[in-house]
């Protein structure tokens, strides 16, 4: 059996392929996978950057010298140390769509992907953001709070959780083309993670968070370090919670309205109560038997149906009258996978220690209350 035969069942099932296949051409085996690769017409596109990846490396590892592109030769033969550039590095290859791509390797790629976050993010910060897990549930919401993260390297590991596939009404807060109407929000999300950063390990859980895996979800391999819960499902967003504060894991959530965030820290307050005190009167129990109207109260509470924007307040009057669900803006989302990601990043960082609602509120913030007159 030839080596590319280890892939050809992934290869002949796209819609569950995720995950791309790092080769090291000082390997034998995959140089020879390399090869035959090309040879049976798995590639369509080669991306080989690898010189201009060199040059931002020997400038990141030289900031204070002003470099001349005629320096770069010489420093990059250096380098190398006769070693051939073709070989250098690694080259993965992305099945989904058949691309191959050559890469500085991990700790080089990280160095200079990462550059442009120091100092907002030190070297040390870096690395120790580099051995934390986070979990998502939750991938309408979730995946641009994934990308940000991935983005800003702030975690080692990703676990997503969603059993839902992409419709073509999600496409307007969900980031992707309708190339992947069809597909799982985890395989979208996770491909999308992988194309900017080949080395992080991500984790699926394309049947959503549930009763049998939830265990795993939260301590598979290890403890996440953080969970954000970004779902619609009141009963997961309950349930997961009682685990995150069995387990002490902090609990962070974006409602995408008025910027609201939710924070509960487990970790530092084992038997703070689930969700602030608003979810009293829903256990893991008693919340199975509730049917869809019974649970709207308990929806509105936790939501806050005082504070909720006005629109939105509108908009849960029409659900299943004139509109299907509640709405939800790409700019929300977005501002939510930003404020996320800060919040996320400040917590295992041990920056920031508290619980509690927050507003990130643009209507309250940039308003019309204050005219500056220009002369």
């Amino acid at each position: 059996m030839n080596n590319i035969s280890r892939f050809r069942e992934d290869f002949n099932n796209d819609k569950e392929v995720y995950q791309p296949i790092i080769l090291r051409l000082a390997s034998t085996r995959d140089k020879q996978t390399f090869q035959e690769l090309l040879e049976v017409g798995r590639v369509k596109f080669v991306c080989d950057e690898i010189y201009g990846q060199l040059e931002e490396l020997i400038k990141v590892q030289n900031p204070s010298i002003n470099l001349k592109p005629d320096q770069y030769p010489e420093l990059i033969g250096k380098h190398l140390a006769e070693r051939d550039i073709q070989e250098y590095g690694v080259w993965v290859y992305y099945p989904w769509n058949q691309r191959l791509v050559h890469l500085l390797d991990e700790e080089e790629f990280i160095e200079v992907r990462t550059n442009r976050n120091r100092n907002k993010i030190t070297r040390e910060e870096q690395e120790k953001l580099r051995t934390k897990k986070i979990g998502i549930v939750g991938l309408s919401v979730g995946q641009s709070i994934a990308l940000t993260i991935v983005m800003e390297r702030v975690c080692g590991e990703l676990r997503l959780a969603d059993f839902d596939t992409a419709e073509l009404s999600n496409l307007n807060r969900i980031r992707t083309g309708v190339h992947n109407l069809g597909l799982n929000k985890t395989i979208i999300a996770a491909r999308e993670i992988y194309e900017i950063d080949p080395f992080l390990n991500v984790k699926l859980f394309s049947d959503g968070l549930n009763d049998a895996n939830m265990d795993e979800f939260f301590l598979g391999g290890d403890k996440l370090d953080l969970f954000i819960e970004v779902c619609d499902g009141l009963n997961i967003k309950i349930k997961s919670r009682y685990k995150a504060r069995e387990f002490q894991i902090p609990v962070v959530m974006d409602t995408n309205d008025r910027g609201m965030m939710d924070i509960e820290r487990f970790d530092r307050e084992p038997a703070r109560p689930i969700l602030h005190g608003l979810a009293d009167g829903l256990d893991p129990e008693s919340i199975e038997h509730l049917t869809n109207e019974e649970k709207i109260p308990y929806i509105l509470r936790i939501v806050g149906a005082d504070t909720m924007s006005t629109r939105l307040k509108a908009s849960m009057l029409e659900v299943k009258k004139s509109i299907n669900t509640w709405p939800q803006l790409a700019s929300s989302v977005t501002l939510g996978g930003g404020v996320t990601t800060d919040v996320c990043r400040r917590i295992l960082l041990d920056q920031f220690h508290d619980s509690g609602r927050y507003y990130v509120d643009l209507d309250e913030i940039i308003d019309d209350k204050t005219q500056i007159a220009f002369t």
